[in-house]
């Protein structure tokens, strides 16, 4: 401190705050001059330390708070002050000359840069290659903030920087655009401007320590915190800051705060500018949909079968979590509702106990996502108070959620399926949280394991998502369908969820060795004992893992299955559509009954629903796969809801055809499923969606193989199942996936056949090897591991390449649009006009009903830049714009590899020779 003091002493003439320095202009418009208008960045500093301290009231759980106050070793009054401190100082590394004299900052009437009048100023100079520095306003606010924060007594160190919380803050800080800097040595950051010339000296440097000393001073933060960083109490921090940040840039609210010209800044211009920020921060938060939710305390339920899944979780997890705090509850159970609503009953005990403000539900596949939401909503009627705010999150919604929640919700009125939930929960279309990076905040998010996933990989934001988790309780169904990538990053993010304390819990059809590693990543991440917890392997079963110590708990009274059922397996050796068709026929000449059948493809789908409108008169086939536009699928779905449900409409003989996406549908019941072969798992999936006392499931042996498969569990499966068998469900279902992984398989085969299956199975090894290796490479260091240098969230390493996080996540996919000269197609007709800006580009929004997920390898030959002019928005990216021409009465596309059609039946995509 008394060094930084003395210079101010040696200056003739003391330096005032330069309100010239700019934070923000773009969409500020221009003065009545024509020059742009700016907001100086000491307000823009300000704004985001005004929004920091209504968050940390009104947002912040009590457990996020406690994570920083525990870590900073300060009281909660002081805390507040210092996190609202540091938010303002963000942006810090803005007086900076590559920032303020960007060739595309604001400019007067002329086109004249307006920071250049700073430039011919003698304090403003700077050598030439400073405007060439290539150190973001980020990285600079990281390298500069380390020295700062240790001059005025932040805990430091010369040889581990990043152990002290002088680097760790700064860091933080740096990190607020997405990604953590690396860690700043101390001989740098005595004299970061050697290294980093844009920083700056002279003026800039003095400017720098006045917009510090005044946001400190406004905040209040003259206490000296002591503590240590912990991996918790940076996710938190981080959050905030970046959360403050985002709030104080919404241009609207810029605008309406801007200051008269000649406004000085001066500190009574700041004590006055203050009362508006905090006024105007308020107001911001709460009309950004983010505050007010919270969980009822769970009702008692008196259930006369006091050991059924759901009345075991519900009379006996409260007085665990009540006695232990919340952590993660585990349920083994068959696919089925009532599986659901046990989750679903349990996040409310968490919730309420936790604090939470809400709930995410993660499914393998959004086409789950999307069939689950009717059931999420009615539960979050029941156990949220206050305000909630709902988006569906998955890829073929990721443009605008809230928009396609909205899309969802009309299509679950047609046909008067359902009125709840209504639109009265989806979110307007501009709303602040209707947004990529934001959505995750909303109170409710129906959405996939893939929103977890990355928040364990080094992709932007990443812990923004786990912020975003962190006061919500997460509910993860069909847990390890995910395969070894999936296994192996859940695992890591189970760790990071018990270090924040996050209320978990995992859904799985039944107990094997990847939800026993589930068990103890959890138990790893609080801190638990190394000794093994096993999940019960008979079915139902619930386990529970506390938080607070990692300690394992198991029910006093197990629950037990209410009914039993035997699932006859018959296996079918003829050509599939053959064997389709004469199982279906029955069904027509008794005149009733419901059936389901996946096909490999939606091509092959689509082949089979048309054949069989033509061969079996009477039957009523209805048809969904992933290649129908957003609003196609969804009123198919709701269709499907209301007809194939337990006391669905359909009376006559009825058939739904599909693909493997539908397998983790629920509420679909059918007296029948008939599907292709495929690895156990996903059988025993499609097979829970036969309903009654004798589920029946076809295999079709000769049925092509879907290409993601694993050819050794398919043939696996193929030996196990033999020409049929049956299932006693649930007891059997946990014996029969182990016997599919069984050394001893092999020995029932003859030479021949053995060592294909071994080949197989040394294919499968090695694949799952690499898998698990290369997503261990890839994920991000665990809460344990970070050893005090958050860069190692952010790192990119050689060979981390954007096709490899896209591959983590599953085939990589894009999103197609067809577009009919200039128009959207919508019922067969040219019926909508795309409205473009003025760059002929669309609003994203407006395209969310009519996106076609498709695989990426499927368009790779469409080259001729059909996407061209959407190209500079980011929202557009990942969307390709497929530009449609009539031949014969049929909409085409033909590229070098590829013929795209479109009618009714969704976007199929013929491969040329």
């Amino acid at each position: 401190m008394k060094a930084r003091l003395h210079w101010i002493r040696d200056e003739e003439h003391p330096m005032s705050l330069d309100c010239r320095l700019w934070g923000k202009a773009a969409g500020l418009g221009k003065s009545a001059c024509g020059a742009h208008r700016t907001h100086p960045l000491i307000c823009h500093l300000l704004d985001a330390a005004a929004v920091a301290e209504v968050v940390w009231d009104e947002l912040l759980t009590v457990h996020q708070r406690s994570m920083v106050v525990g870590a900073l070793q300060v009281p909660d009054e002081e805390a507040r002050a210092l996190v609202a401190f540091w938010a303002g100082l963000h942006d810090i590394g803005k007086i900076s000359v590559p920032f303020q004299m960007h060739h595309n900052g604001p400019k007067d009437a002329d086109g004249k840069l307006l920071a250049q009048e700073l430039g011919s100023e003698q304090g403003y100079g700077y050598p030439d290659g400073a405007t060439q520095d290539r150190q973001s306003h980020e990285a600079a606010a990281h390298w500069w903030l380390a020295g700062i924060f240790k001059e005025i007594g932040y805990p430091s160190s010369k040889r581990r920087p990043q152990s002290q919380l002088s680097h760790a803050v700064a860091q933080i800080l740096g990190g607020h655009g997405g990604r953590f800097h690396p860690v700043v040595r101390d001989k740098d950051s005595r004299c970061p401007v050697a290294r980093h010339p844009g920083l700056g000296s002279g003026s800039w440097e003095r400017q720098r320590r006045i917009h510090f000393d005044e946001v400190r001073r406004v905040t209040a933060a003259m206490s000296v915190p002591q503590g240590r960083m912990t991996p918790g109490a940076a996710v938190v921090l981080t959050g905030l800051v970046t959360l403050s940040d985002w709030l104080a840039s919404i241009e609207g609210e810029i605008r309406s705060r801007l200051r008269e010209e000649g406004w000085a800044g001066t500190p009574e211009d700041l004590d006055s500018y203050w009362p508006i920020a905090r006024a105007e921060a308020s107001r911001v938060v709460h009309q950004a949909d983010l505050l007010g939710t919270g969980f009822v305390r769970p009702v008692p339920v008196r259930s006369a079968d006091g050991t059924s899944l759901g009345a075991s979780l519900a009379g006996q997890l409260p007085d665990l979590v009540a006695e232990y705090g919340p952590g993660l509850v585990v349920v083994t159970a068959s696919p089925s509702q009532d599986r659901t609503e046990a989750a679903l009953r349990a996040a409310a005990v968490l919730g309420h106990a936790a604090h939470a403000r809400g709930l995410f539900y993660a499914l393998p596949t959004g086409s789950a996502a999307d069939s689950h939401m009717a059931q999420v909503h009615a539960f979050a009627e029941q156990a949220l108070t206050g305000p909630w705010r709902s988006l569906l999150l998955h890829s073929a919604s990721r443009l605008k959620p809230a928009e396609a929640a909205q899309q969802w919700a009309h299509a679950n009125a047609l046909g008067e399926i359902s009125a709840e939930p209504g639109e009265e929960w989806a979110l307007t279309a501009d709303s602040w949280l209707n947004s990529h990076h934001r959505a995750l905040l909303a109170a409710l998010g129906t959405g996939t394991v893939d929103e977890l996933l990355q928040a364990v990989m080094p992709v932007k934001f990443n812990v923004m998502r786990l912020f975003a988790f962190s006061g919500k309780v997460v509910v993860v169904d069909e847990a390890h369908a995910r395969g070894a990538w999936g296994q192996k990053l859940m695992l890591r993010f189970l760790e990071w969820a018990a270090a924040l304390r996050i209320p978990v819990v995992l859904a799985a059809m039944s107990a094997d060795k990847s939800v026993d590693a589930m068990l103890a990543a959890y138990r790893r991440g609080a801190g638990g004992g190394e000794e093994p917890l096993v999940q019960p392997r008979r079915l139902p079963a619930w386990s529970f893992v506390d938080a607070q110590s990692g300690g394992g708990h198991l029910p006093r009274q197990p629950a037990e299955s209410v009914r039993g059922s035997t699932l006859g397996i018959e296996v079918a050796d003829g050509a599939p559509y053959d064997e389709i068709r004469a199982v279906l026929a029955t069904l027509v000449a008794a005149g009733r009954g419901r059936a389901v059948v996946y096909r490999p493809t939606p091509a092959e789908a689509v082949r089979t629903s048309r054949q069989l409108e033509v061969d079996l008169c009477g039957l009523d086939v209805t048809l969904v796969h992933e290649q129908m536009r957003n609003m196609d699928r969804w009123q198919r779905l709701a269709a499907c809801r209301s007809a194939f449900a337990s006391e669905g409409t359909v009376s006559g003989p009825s058939v739904l055809v599909t693909t493997p996406m539908l397998e983790h549908v629920r509420g679909l019941q059918f007296d029948l499923v008939i599907s292709g072969t495929a690895p156990l798992a996903e059988l025993l999936a499609r097979a829970a969606q036969s309903a009654g006392d004798q589920p029946r499931l076809v295999v079709l042996r000769a049925d092509d193989k879907s290409e993601v498969d694993d050819a050794a569990l398919v043939r696996r499966t193929e030996i196990l199942l033999g020409a049929g068998r049956t299932v006693s469900l649930p007891e059997e279902l946990p014996l029969l996936l182990d016997e599919v992984y069984a050394d001893g398989l092999v020995d029932r085969l003859e030479e021949m056949a053995a060592r294909e299956l071994k080949r197989l199975d040394n294919r499968r090894t090695v694949r799952e090897s690499q898998a698990t290796g290369t997503a261990g490479w890839l994920a991000v260091p665990g809460p344990g591991e970070l050893d005090g240098d958050l860069s190692l969230l952010s790192r990119d390493q050689p060979g981390m390449e954007p096709e490899l996080l896209s591959a983590v996540l599953g085939e990589e996919m894009v999103h197609v649009v067809c577009v009919y000269p200039g128009r959207l197609l919508e019922d067969g007709v040219c019926a909508q006009r795309l409205a473009l800006d003025d760059k002929k580009r669309p609003r994203p929004g407006q395209l969310v009903p009519y996106l076609i997920p498709v695989p990426q390898r499927l368009v790779d030959g469409v080259t001729d830049d059909a996407n061209g002019v959407w190209r500079g928005m980011a929202a557009l990216k990942g969307v390709l714009r497929l530009n449609l021409d009539r031949e014969d009465g049929t909409w085409v596309r033909t590229s070098a590899r590829h013929r795209f059609r479109v009618d009714e039946s969704g976007l199929m995509i013929d491969q040329l020779s």
